[in-house]
């Protein structure tokens, strides 16, 4: 797994795509910062919940080329016949990249820091926010990675997985509609990615962070199944 995270680690960043990623992420973040440092607020936390458009906007790009760019190059079978595990090649992309996604959010500690040596923000409050950008990241990745198991096309994948992250964000504009509240309620944790907003407002949350993570486990087994139905066709 370890040879696999980094091969797709480091192809991030033999094309432009892993440095325009990372400058969109800088951009926004120094942004958000550069405002809330000139109202004095030290909240830095609430930088998360502010970058969500741009994680649903963006991430579809990290993801689409996961599982289907060897596919579309015909040497998906190479890979698959090498001494390593379908479950291997699958989290080894999968963590190389979560580790994009966490490398485009590591300013913001940055501006923690930058703000601690001038005041005594809540570093618990930004540690809970942080973890739940983590885990909500790691979810859309997972279901943007299974989207791009599923086509040879990068491109479709990007559209497809994009589709999906927007219908997410308004599921409980829609449910609301039904005015039926286990309805509202069920689109309302579907719509994880307004969970950051949670983990920025509330304490520690046990069931968020067990239902992100089984988000996770379930989209990653869900790409691992359709990546060796391939293998074996």
């Amino acid at each position: 797994m370890s040879a696999i995270f980094k091969r797709e680690f480091k192809s991030y960043f033999t094309s432009p795509l892993g440095y325009v990623y990372l400058a969109i992420f800088l951009f926004f973040e120094g942004y958000f910062f550069v405002n809330l440092f000139g109202y004095g607020s030290p909240n830095n936390e609430i930088i998360f919940p502010s970058l969500s458009i741009v994680v649903v906007l963006v991430t579809p790009v990290l993801t689409m080329r996961l599982l289907s760019e060897e596919r579309r190059q015909k040497i998906d079978q190479a890979l698959l016949t090498a001494p390593v595990s379908v479950t291997g090649i699958v989290l080894g992309k999968f963590f190389a990249c979560l580790a994009v996604y966490a490398l485009a959010f590591s300013p913001v500690v940055l501006f923690e820091i930058i703000v601690t040596l001038l005041s005594s923000p809540n570093w618990l409050i930004f540690l809970n926010a942080w973890l739940g950008a983590m885990l909500v990241g790691a979810a859309l990745i997972a279901i943007g990675m299974f989207i791009s198991a599923l086509t040879e096309s990068p491109i479709i994948s990007c559209i497809l997985t994009l589709i999906t992250f927007l219908l997410l964000m308004v599921l409980p504009s829609l449910a609301a509609l039904s005015e039926v509240q286990w309805v509202i309620d069920a689109a309302n944790k579907m719509a994880f990615v307004n969970l950051v907003s949670s983990f920025t407002s509330s304490i520690f949350s046990v069931v968020d962070v067990i239902f992100l993570v089984s988000i996770v486990a379930v989209f990653v087994f869900l790409s691992i199944r359709a990546v060796e139905r391939r293998r074996w066709a």
